[in-house]
């Protein structure tokens, strides 16, 4: 019990004072009386018997291989106004009847053999649904089942200024423009298999319709996050100094340290190239080269951890908002994201332009 005592008050910024390589008798002593202090604060005396787990170096463990898929949407639908927490029974029901559960259902059904063929130049639809795994679950937070993965502002809607959403047209007014298929550099780094779309790989990591995975490893010095979509990896430096601005990585500058048991990551210095992430508008999340993203990682149980975020940017919001979402476990490996080895959109769109160009359709 003393030994997890003294964890506890050596835990990095908990107590400075015990922060030193070699405490002498009397530190120890007088940390562990600021570590029983907090005992029953801490996740070592958690009521149900859990503990959260250490790695060998002593640090709360969140490795392994999580998931945040949910049907529950980034911001809330208006239907629900400043509505933040649903009653058990609608969340239960909201799950039952998912959109993404009944279109499933539908198109696992069995094909007709002898059913003719699309007509000739006609939508045939993109992905069908047995790509698609967006989840079952309702996001639930302190058990209570939410109407969005955003907390605040209270809306539950990223508070653009207008600065901000008129960019946001301008940007997709270009990619959509003539301007916008003359060459793989003016598309989206998705399509360019570069970095997933919809903010996957973050920061904030937020889920979309399929490959919703994450593969944690921990050092001493680093926490690796593998991401399934796009096979992005995101490298957190410890207790270490953000570079210099004029280094912006793809994911951005993350240095992380701990607080308690848990990770707390700030992120800067995010490439301009991500500025908006996403395919379709309803994916659409502008998060500026300017922001600051602050991530905390929790451990709660055997099997999931919650994970919390905060964007900020004066230009971009006209206040700092919030979301927060659990990850669960997932018992089985990720798999290689082959992005590039089958990305034929790429240069078929391209060719179609071409192909328009020669019509002289652009």
């Amino acid at each position: 019990m003393f030994a997890k005592i003294l964890r506890i008050a050596f835990e990095p910024k908990t107590f400075p004072v015990c922060k030193v390589t070699k405490p002498s008798r009397k530190r120890i002593i007088l940390c562990g009386i600021l570590g029983a202090a907090l005992l029953p604060f801490n996740s070592f005396a958690a009521s149900d018997g859990w503990q959260t787990p250490r790695t060998p170096f002593g640090q709360p463990d969140l490795q392994g291989t999580w998931t945040n898929a949910t049907i529950t949407p980034l911001e809330r639908p208006t239907q629900f106004g400043d509505q933040l927490v649903l009653t058990p029974e609608m969340g239960r029901k909201m799950e039952e009847n998912s959109p993404f559960a009944r279109m499933k259902a539908f198109d696992s059904r069995p094909t007709d053999p002898d059913a003719p063929p699309p007509p000739a130049g006609g939508n045939i639809g993109g992905y069908n649904a047995f790509w698609m795994d967006p989840g079952t679950r309702i996001v639930q937070v302190n058990g209570e089942y939410r109407t969005s993965i955003i907390s605040s502002p209270k809306d539950g809607q990223i508070p653009y200024t207008k600065a901000a959403r008129e960019y946001m047209a301008e940007a997709f007014g270009r990619r959509t423009s003539e301007i916008g298929y003359d060459g793989p550099e003016v598309r989206g780094l998705n399509e360019r298999c570069l970095v997933g779309y919809g903010s996957t790989g973050g920061p904030p990591m937020l889920s979309v319709l399929y490959n919703n995975n994450y593969q944690i490893v921990q050092t001493p010095d680093h926490v690796m996050i593998q991401v399934e979509m796009n096979h992005d990896a995101r490298i957190i430096r410890l207790n270490a100094e953000h570079r210099a601005p004029e280094l912006q990585p793809f994911l951005g500058d993350s240095v992380g340290h701990w607080e308690g048991d848990t990770l707390v990551v700030k992120t800067i210095n995010i490439n301009p190239l991500q500025e908006i992430r996403g395919v379709w508008s309803d994916y659409a999340i502008y998060v500026p080269p300017t922001a600051t993203v602050t991530e905390r990682f929790t451990r709660t149980g055997p099997n999931s951890l919650l994970y919390q975020f905060t964007v900020e940017d004066d230009k971009a919001y006209t206040q700092a908002w919030t979301g927060e979402m659990p990850m669960y476990t997932v018992d089985q490996p990720i798999y290689e994201y082959a992005c590039h080895e089958g990305n034929y959109a790429l240069p078929g769109i391209l060719r179609g332009a071409r192909q328009e160009e020669r019509k002289g359709k652009r």
